[in-house]
């Protein structure tokens, strides 16, 4: 009986000793598939890092860019000012904190032995743009992660690291990538915090303030508010629902607006001086607008916001990315902005289609345009197209049994392609134009003004210094940009002028420069610019890579006087 009992007993246990090992081996699984996924992730995150810091000082600064130097100067002479104070501080501040880090390493022994690892001030200025760019893959993934799964959010985080237009937009000195990266961090709280609500697995409350905090320097980045709609809009359309437990409730709202409040005015102390609000008064009643057009696939339109569809075209957004984005990113994209509408892919996708309307509606109908803007559209873009190669994949592994590997190489294939585009396009990566766009050969032709973005004005006035007479005059579109790089080159004798003002034009004389850079053609400098590029040989012609970007024209006595129509 004893031993009966002992082998009744073997074998009831028997069954329970299969289970226990599945699920420890299942748990195995599941570690090495995170860490398999966080070793990608990592590996993804620090390749785009490289793509954006490569050559950061490739290009020269823009004029923009060459305004938040002066911020900094400014901040750094006098203290907080409201230099520049049409835009927010955040930004700003660590673009200081930066350019202050590169002086001190290039004023150490190591940099004075080794001059190859001095920073130049376009690389300290663009640095802090470049780092958060590449961070946001990461907190693309995250975002994604909580939307639909860690397979279309490790594609997307791919896609944007690899992105040319991603990474061109995260090089240059502007508010966009900062405001995106503070939008990505708010809403991966955000949809953290609807989690642990509805799981009641925890005290959801500090994700909200987590949350409140990150929209604070997000507005502290740039100001435009509206955006929050994009989170405000997905929490709503759920409190209609009986068994929704993700509820802030009064109590909690006032709480998130007093945190939010509070970083916003502790990133942003220079909100409140008052020169502040009269220098955002001034860019909002659109008097800081320097030039009178922006060239759109070879015509000029106005570039106001006020004009609304008498500005730049509507489709000027619908071309970059028919344009930009590499072919297969855009072919995969168009297979998944219909599953958008598909409740198969779950309440996830009502937070991508927030994201599409509240910034596709109004940037659309504005008249001011810049292709910068798109920065923070192009994650949700790119998240679509992550979802349309997970069902591409699916779709085609229901006639194959390795369906895991079918959709890794099906991605794999994708992202490569956006890799050997960007890399293709390095160090110009704004440049970058796909074959449905005319590839190299049209380079430059759509956005010119923001392809070209003053990249060689450094190149010109270097020339400029060497070849220049004394006391020469040099016109172009930017004056101060110039007078800055030819300050650099030691050469204060020349002079900086606007080649629109016809006053100035009116004193032209031998051996004076006028400077017609790709990217700066108006209404105001239209005649002269065709007339000079009809009728001379420049004498020096700048490039990006293969791509001429801006002509230099030194005048005799003869065409001084041959131009003389032209100055009234």
């Amino acid at each position: 009986m004893e031993s009966r009992r002992v082998l009744s007993a073997t074998a009831a246990s028997a069954p329970d000793a299969v289970v226990a090992s599945d699920l420890a081996a299942t748990r195995r699984a599941r570690v090495a598939e995170r860490w398999l996924i966080a070793a990608l992730l990592a590996a993804v995150t620090l390749c785009g890092f490289g793509l954006r810091v490569y050559k950061l000082s490739a290009e020269s600064l823009s004029e923009d860019e060459l305004n938040k130097l002066r911020a900094v100067e400014d901040y750094r002479r006098r203290g907080l000012t409201s230099t520049n104070g049409e835009h927010p501080m955040l930004m700003k501040g660590l673009l200081t904190a930066s350019v202050v880090m590169a002086e001190r390493w290039n004023s150490s022994v190591l940099v004075s032995t080794h001059r190859a690892l001095r920073i130049e001030p376009e690389t300290a200025l663009r640095l802090p743009g470049a780092l958060l760019g590449a961070f946001a893959s990461s907190l693309i993934f995250l975002l994604v992660v909580e939307l639909f799964g860690p397979g279309p959010a490790l594609i997307a985080a791919a896609l944007w690291a690899f992105d040319p237009s991603a990474i061109g937009f995260n090089r240059i000195a502007k508010e966009d990538t900062f405001f995106l990266f503070f939008f990505l961090l708010a809403n991966i709280f955000w949809l953290r915090g609807q989690r642990v609500a509805e799981t009641e697995e925890r005290n959801p409350e500090p994700f909200y303030w987590a949350t409140a905090a990150a929209f604070g320097a997000m507005i502290a980045s740039k100001y435009i508010p509206h955006l929050l709609a994009i989170s405000a809009g997905y929490y709503y359309i759920f409190q209609a629902l009986p068994q929704t437990r993700w509820r802030l409730g009064k109590r909690r709202w006032l709480i998130f607006f007093v945190v939010m409040g509070a970083v916003f005015l502790l990133c942003n102390p220079t909100i409140v001086l008052p020169d502040t609000w009269r220098e955002m008064r001034a860019f909002a009643g659109e008097r800081r607008i320097g030039h009178d057009a922006y060239e759109f696939m070879g015509q000029l339109y106005r570039n106001q916001m006020s004009l609304w569809l008498a500005g730049v075209p509507w489709t000027f957004y619908y071309v970059f990315m028919g344009v930009k984005l590499p072919l297969l990113t855009l072919v995969a994209f168009m297979i998944g902005l219909p599953l958008l509408f598909n409740r198969k892919l779950g309440d996830g996708r009502f937070f991508i289609l927030f994201w599409f309307f509240f910034w596709f509606f109004p940037f659309t109908l504005l008249g001011g345009k810049f292709t910068r803007y798109f920065t923070f559209a192009l994650p949700a873009v790119l998240i679509t197209a992550a979802i349309g190669i997970e069902f591409s994949a699916r779709f085609a592994a229901r006639r194959f049994a390795a369906k895991n590997a079918l959709c890794a190489a099906l991605a794999t294939m994708v992202v490569l392609c956006s890799l050997a585009a960007a890399v293709k396009a390095a160090p110009h990566y704004r440049l970058y134009t796909n074959a449905l766009g005319g590839g190299l050969r049209q380079a430059g032709n759509y956005f010119p003004h923001d392809e070209f973005y003053d990249a060689s004005v450094r190149d010109v006035a270097r020339w400029l210094a060497n070849n220049a007479p004394p006391d020469a005059a040099v016109f172009s579109e930017t004056p101060s940009l110039v007078a800055h790089y030819l300050a650099l080159a030691g050469r204060d004798d020349l002079r900086s002028l606007s080649l629109s003002d016809r006053r100035a034009l009116a004193g032209l004389r031998a051996g004076d420069a006028l400077v017609i850079a790709r990217g700066r053609r108006y209404f105001s400098n239209d005649v002269i610019a065709r007339r000079l590029q009809e009728q001379m040989a420049p004498a020096f012609v700048a490039s990006l890579g293969e791509v001429p970007s801006a002509r230099v024209f030194v005048v005799d006595e003869a065409q001084a006087r041959a131009l003389e129509e032209l100055k009234d």
